[in-house]
């Protein structure tokens, strides 16, 4: 759905600040650059999937041709084989051949049976002379059967030798079409891929030119989240969701995700963290750490809200540190309009180690971070519980410092939200192919 891409792309670039970059470890600044060259360079552009497209299209084209021409040189290769081909001569001649060769020996073996039944019909008082005719009779007769006997398995040879080599000219043809018919095929697979990858990037980029325009009526509280919390606790909250505008919001989502680091602001422990959430709509408990999308607000009239439930559980091993959740909404209308909190609020909290004394605790405060874009000129951290916020001028350098550890942990959320924005991107797309028209 478009209102998903637009919101994580407005988590992504909320946090995408000067201060926030500021903040980030030079490891990872170096890091990134690298990391977004490469893609850039692996990536192809759409001018030259275009090209890519034009080939592979060209090349279809010339060998679905090809193919065209083989099956029309295959059927008149068949046909000839069939009789006026060379070969189908030599084959019909050498079966007749053959037939006259049986014939013939059919014939001498006959002679010899009739010169054996002369010799025996013999009278007992024929003459010697009598009985020599007789006897070299049967004896030429014979030797004109070895003789048809041996033409026959020749001419049969030869004949079955003609026969073999025409349908060897079938198979070769055959063969021959098969080559322009595979080709024709693989042409085609090449040319839907390189249609797909060129239809897919003209999405991509569209998709990427929509956006939604920052919507202040829109606002997305939260209720209740203490600004200490303890390792082996559970902690319910909620975030209230309200329309203050004067239009209908046919599908609202809200973006609810946790960030946390040690104590240092180096080691991440987002992996002991387990953020749930439950509607009215969908009052069963569900995880918020797969795309950190909540479904189940609806739709919204003017001056109308909703509550979303949330429960933030930490694993007793959960080292002590600085922690920050962050909140953003986002609408969507059947019209195509559509549109976004204009700030993400990060709230801040500490971690204690399990079996600590919270003390005295309070709400969570938001820090609200504004997507950058006119009139914007960078963060600034509102209702920090300790130390000076820091602020940004129109260069992007700290304009002023004196910010506490829980500052650092805002900025390493803010990374982390870009990753997990980025993240929210990919998930989207990928669920958008199968369930957008």
């Amino acid at each position: 759905m478009k209102i998903r891409r637009a919101l994580a792309t407005a988590v992504a670039l909320a946090v995408t600040t000067p201060a926030v970059l500021l903040s980030v470890s030079p490891a990872y600044a170096d890091a990134k650059p690298a990391a977004q060259t490469q893609e850039k360079k692996g990536k192809p552009t759409i001018k030259e999937l275009e090209a890519a497209a034009a080939q592979a299209k060209k090349a279809y084209e010339k060998a679905a041709q090809a193919k065209a021409d083989g099956i029309v040189e295959l059927r008149k290769t068949l046909e000839e084989l069939d009789s006026t081909h060379p070969l189908a001569v030599a084959a019909a001649a050498a079966q007749q051949a053959a037939k006259d060769a049986a014939a013939a020996k059919t014939a001498a073996d006959q002679a010899v049976t009739d010169a054996k039944a002369v010799l025996d019909a013999l009278p007992e008082d024929a003459t010697e002379e009598e009985k020599a005719t007789a006897e070299a009779a049967v004896a030429e007769a014979e030797a004109s059967a070895a003789t048809a006997a041996t033409a026959k398995t020749a001419a049969d040879t030869k004949a079955v030798e003609a026969v073999t080599a025409v349908d060897d000219a079938r198979v070769a043809a055959a063969r021959a079409y098969g080559v322009v018919d595979k080709a024709a095929d693989d042409a085609l697979a090449a040319k839907i891929a390189a249609d797909a990858a060129l239809a897919a990037a003209i999405k991509e980029a569209e998709e990427e030119g929509e956006s939604c325009e920052p919507e202040k009526e829109l606002t997305a509280e939260v209720i209740g989240l203490p600004n200490k919390l303890v390792a082996g606790t559970t902690t319910d909250f909620s975030l209230h969701v309200k329309n203050g505008s004067d239009r209908h919001m046919d599908e609202v989502i809200a973006y609810a995700g946790v960030h946390a680091t040690d104590k240092g602001g180096v080691k991440e422990t987002d992996k002991f963290f387990r953020l749930q959430w439950s509607t009215k709509s969908s009052p069963t408990w569900k995880n918020a750490d797969e795309d950190n999308y909540i479904d189940g607000v609806g739709a919204l009239k003017p001056g109308m809200h909703a509550d979303v439930k949330l429960r933030l559980t930490l694993d007793k091993a959960t080292p002590a540190g600085n922690g920050v959740a962050f909140i953003a909404a986002g609408f969507s209308n059947e019209d195509g309009s559509c549109g976004e909190t204009p700030d993400v609020d990060m709230y801040e909290f500490d971690v204690k180690a399990a079996g600590s004394k919270p003390g005295k605790t309070e709400d969570a405060k938001p820090s609200k971070t504004n997507k950058p874009g006119a009139g914007n000129t960078g963060t600034t951290p509102q209702g920090s519980a300790s130390g000076t916020p820091a602020s940004t001028g129109t260069n992007g350098a700290l304009a002023a410092t004196g910010s506490s550890s829980a500052t650092t942990s805002i900025a390493l959320a803010g990374g982390a939200a870009v990753l997990l924005g980025a993240a929210a991107v990919f998930v989207v797309r990928r669920r958008k192919a199968g369930s957008d028209a």
